[in-house]
């Protein structure tokens, strides 16, 4: 059982008094001027209340950065792909082993890191994944054969699948309910700026040095933000759902006096809010009333968003190579389609806690859908390419507003790393299919027959979240837990 102050939960969101007013005497932090039990407010109380400051830039570039090259790692695989088909180390059929090796990797990652981000902590599992997956990718520069690559993918996979769930839930679990969804765009355009980046650079790099560079830098990249981390802290969230309230509270004191000496203001006191009953939650909360209907909604943004990136956007250069583009047209092509990517992120990072989260996500996928069937009849390459952005740029605005804010919010902070990462293991599942998939359909139908099925599939979240979505929009994360 949990203790009665683990049990504390907002039942509005948090109001932030000016400056000021009721602020604590000195304006040293809360806990130190109420006896230093920090029992009287709960972290989110405390958390919520403060001001955007270095201390949030600073949380949100540690966890950007690893999500950074976890991306880079990821999106590298279509240039490389097309590099070990143009030398001879692989075919179609060995090219979806590798990628599904990959997928079954990151399937096996997110629910590990949905366990042990649980129980042992979000920092623990932060540092984990990214060794693993940093290691693994410097070995792959060296490997002898395919199929050493192949199962080298396998345990990368693990660690990229564990940096993706817990990146975006902890800093939800840090930020005022006011901006989550900015911040969440911030680490969603680190990462996605990864897509552009690792195209960029295998173009550049790929025909000049060989593919074994791309790994190299994505696994000296992971392990150099390793060493970065070390002085993060422990989500003070996840401390006091788990009893540690005098380590919760010793975390949010240090944070509230770095913010008091950034902004030369008192702190004002946290809205009061009614003490509910303790409860305590377990992992089969997840798949029943009322939490199911969360868990339905983050399975379904997961498998859209995950079948639409192996389905299409990874083997889009090998597509454009057996239409006749040589390497580099094929690379080259996709690297301007992948700059909508960008520009999808950073307009979801501006509106997205401007209007319900549940009507972007839903609406951006109907723009998506219509982008497609576009872009599998546009007549010419310059049209391919101007539609292509606009399609990555809707795919990338609901995913931005999904993947990195609206998923997290749906889950109690007892359940968050699980539920997210159950949600992320299904999409995991479709995208180890969707290798195997995609080669089905492109033999049937060509690039169309691809197109079309990932339209189908974003039509039908549009479907699902606009009737069944919660709203989560500027509400605290634990309201008793947002939308229920």
């Amino acid at each position: 059982m949990k203790s009665a102050a683990a049990a504390l939960r907002e039942s509005a969101p948090t109001a932030t008094p000016a400056a000021g007013a009721g602020a604590v005497p000195g304006g040293v932090p809360i806990s130190t001027a109420r006896g230093g039990t920090g029992s009287e407010f709960t972290a989110a109380q405390r958390l919520d209340r403060l001001p955007e400051t270095r201390f949030h830039r600073r949380m949100a570039a540690m966890i950007g950065l690893g999500l950074f090259f976890d991306g880079f790692d990821l999106y590298m695989a279509s240039g490389v792909m097309v590099a070990l088909a143009s030398i001879g180390w692989s075919d179609m059929q060995s090219n979806a082993y590798f990628a599904s090796a990959g997928a079954v990797g990151t399937l096996i990652g997110a629910f590990m890191s949905g366990w042990l981000g649980d129980r042992f902590g979000r920092k623990f599992t932060f540092q984990f994944n990214l060794a693993l997956f940093g290691i693994t990718s410097l070995a792959a520069a060296f490997v002898p054969s395919m199929n050493w690559l192949i199962a080298l993918r396998f345990l990368m996979g693990i660690g990229l699948g564990a940096e993706i769930v817990v990146g975006y839930a902890t800093i939800s679990e840090f930020v005022p309910p006011r901006s989550r969804g900015r911040w969440g765009a911030v680490l969603f355009f680190l990462a996605t700026a990864s897509l552009l980046a690792s195209n960029a650079i295998a173009y550049l790099v790929i025909p000049t040095l060989g593919w074994r560079w791309m790994f190299a830098i994505a696994g000296l990249g992971g392990l150099c933000v390793w060493i970065m981390r070390k002085k993060m802290p422990e989500s003070p969230r996840w401390l006091e759902s788990v009893g540690r309230l005098v380590e919760a509270s010793r975390i949010v004191d240090e944070i509230e006096a770095e913010v008091i000496r950034e902004t030369g203001r008192p702190l004002p006191i946290p809205a009061r809010a009614a003490v509910l009953a303790p409860t305590s939650f377990r992992a089969s909360d997840l798949f029943r009333p009322p939490i199911l209907r969360s868990t339905i909604l983050g399975i379904v943004l997961n498998i859209v968003a995950l079948s639409a990136l192996y389905g299409f956007i990874i083997w889009l250069p090998t597509f454009l190579m057996k239409q006749g583009l040589s390497v580099g047209a094929s690379l080259g092509h996709t690297t301007l389609i992948s700059a909508g990517s960008l520009v999808g992120v950073l307009l979801a990072g501006f509106i997205a806690d401007r209007w319900s989260r549940r009507k972007w996500i839903a609406s951006a996928a109907v723009v998506a859908a219509v982008f497609g069937w576009w872009y599998a009849n546009a007549g010419s390459l310059n049209a391919t390419t101007a539609v292509g952005v606009c399609l990555i740029a809707a795919m990338y605005f609901g995913s931005t507003v999904g993947f990195s804010t609206y998923v997290p919010e749906l889950f109690p902070t007892e359940l968050r790393l699980r539920g997210t990462g159950i949600s992320s293991v299904a999409g995991r599942a479709a995208s180890i299919v969707a290798p195997q998939a995609v080669a089905a359909l492109f033999a049937f139908g060509g690039v169309n027959a691809v197109t079309y099925t990932i339209v189908a599939l974003l039509l039908a979240q549009a479907v699902i979240v606009g009737f069944l979505g919660l709203e989560t929009t500027g509400r605290s994360l634990d309201t008793p837990f947002a939308g229920h």
